[in-house]
């Protein structure tokens, strides 16, 4: 029978300015969590919480971060036996990468989470298994054609017979009705059992609403109270925790919150940008290298970084990417966006309020179009194009972004700055990259 170890085991001091002893932490990796695992020493991660894509098959309108980027994620997992096939291999290596005394959550819902479980006992072994959690929502919709569905599944996994489990950092307060029970029952005698509740594999979570201060706009983002309660209950101060499909960045969040190491794999470029963007507003960490070396702040690995690779990479990504580097807010949309992929708000168009106090960002009518395009070389039709966009919305100053331009190109935008007044700022990839384009700026 499993047994919790409620003291953390003793480990070797890390060397000075190294939070951990074992492997670099505080590092958002971008790129395929499969690839990354595999350079991960084993048993170096003390709790492992993942929440990969659901076998959904359905389309998802995928808002990234506050800028609210409108993106259409399409679920590529053709079949439940696709979706396992793609996720084993990964779950092994996540296996390997957590220690003995460490534990493991897989996040699923319906779609797929029995075989997930058939899957997981394999890798782990059936006696390993502690938990089918069940996160009890309201937020969805209704149906008159089945029950509603209300609640998503988290398989909980320990890697051996001795593993943390914090119960007393979870008690949940029993409902003044639920205490009147107790009182009436044990007389005088209430103890610290009879004030709090032990914990349930129910956990009941409001899930995330529209307006909620936290919600980036992902559609599969999870509250910080739920990963605050499985880091709690599954790890201790500066333990090490890892996401390998970590999205918008909540795992993370709430381990840096609560005093954990941590490590983040995603594949999306623009995924990485944003929860990086989201550790600095939220937890206040600096993203600075030599921060970092010195066991303070955060950096992000592995973003595409050459030519080549951004040209590999797909339109939106590309586009993001560009605006992002520039210091822009992505547009909303990528359909009917009226030749703008972005926009950037000079610090003197920044209201002083932040957060939600401060309300959406198209009150402000200081602003400069940015245009980007994943082109060789932009000729005078695209700076024709843009042109049209600067007049419509009567901007003063416009970006654009592509890996080259024509001489037509520059000597448009020299002749539209002599009728007009208005200045288009031609900015190459090669100038992002090495940072020459704060000059252009």
């Amino acid at each position: 029978m499993s047994q919790a170890v409620l003291a953390p085991i003793a480990a070797p001091a890390a060397p000075a300015g190294r939070p951990s002893s074992l492997i670099d932490t505080r590092i958002v990796y971008c790129g395929d969590c499969l690839d990354q695992l595999r350079k991960l020493p084993a048993a170096c991660v003390d709790l492992i919480y993942i929440d990969p894509p659901f076998n959904s098959n359905r389309n998802y309108e995928v808002f990234w971060g506050e800028t609210k980027e409108k993106r259409a994620f399409e679920d590529r997992h053709e079949s439940t036996r696709a979706y396992i096939e793609y996720m084993r291999p990964r779950c092994v290596e996540l296996a390997r990468v957590l220690k003995k005394t460490g534990s493991f959550y897989y996040h699923c819902d319906w779609h797929a989470s029995h075989y997930v479980k058939v899957m997981l006992d394999q890798i782990f072994g059936e006696n390993y298994f502690q938990n089918e959690i069940v996160w009890v929502y309201q937020t969805g919709g209704a149906s008159k054609q089945r029950f509603a569905r209300k609640h998503d599944v988290i398989l909980f996994y320990a890697n051996s017979n001795e593993f943390t489990f914090n119960s007393d950092s979870i008690r949940e307060p029993r409902t003044e009705k639920s205490l009147k029970r107790a009182q009436n029952a044990a007389g005088a005698r209430i103890t610290a059992d009879d004030i709090d509740k032990l914990p349930t594999d129910v956990f009941q979570i409001q899930a995330l609403n529209p307006m909620a201060r936290e919600r980036l706009g992902y559609p599969t983002q999870k509250p910080l109270a739920l990963l605050d309660r499985i880091i709690n209950a599954s790890s201790n101060p500066n333990d090490i925790v890892l996401d390998g499909f970590c999205g918008c960045g909540t795992a993370l969040v709430a381990a840096q919150n609560l005093g954990r190491q941590w490590i983040g794999i995603d594949i999306s470029p623009t995924a990485c940008r944003v929860m990086a963007k989201r550790l600095r507003d939220v937890c206040k960490l600096r993203e600075d290298e030599a921060l970092w070396r010195a066991g303070r702040g955060f950096v992000v690995r592995d973003l595409p970084w050459t030519e080549e690779k951004l040209r590999a990479i797909p339109p939106f990504e590309f586009e993001n990417w560009a605006v992002i580097a520039l210091g822009g807010i992505p547009n909303k949309a990528q359909v009917g966006d009226m030749g703008i992929d972005g926009r950037i708000y000079p610090v003197s168009a920044m209201p002083k309020k932040s957060g939600a106090a401060a309300g959406a960002l198209e009150f402000m009518d200081v602003w400069y179009p940015i245009q980007v395009k994943q082109k060789d070389k932009v000729g005078r039709p695209d700076i024709d194009a843009f042109e049209a966009v600067m007049m419509r919305e009567d901007r003063q100053r416009g970006f654009f972004v592509a890996f080259a331009f024509s001489s037509d190109a520059e000597q448009e935008c020299a002749n539209f700055q002599k009728r007009s007044g208005k200045i288009i700022k031609l900015i190459t990839v090669g100038e992002i990259l090495d940072e020459r384009h704060v000059q252009n700026m």
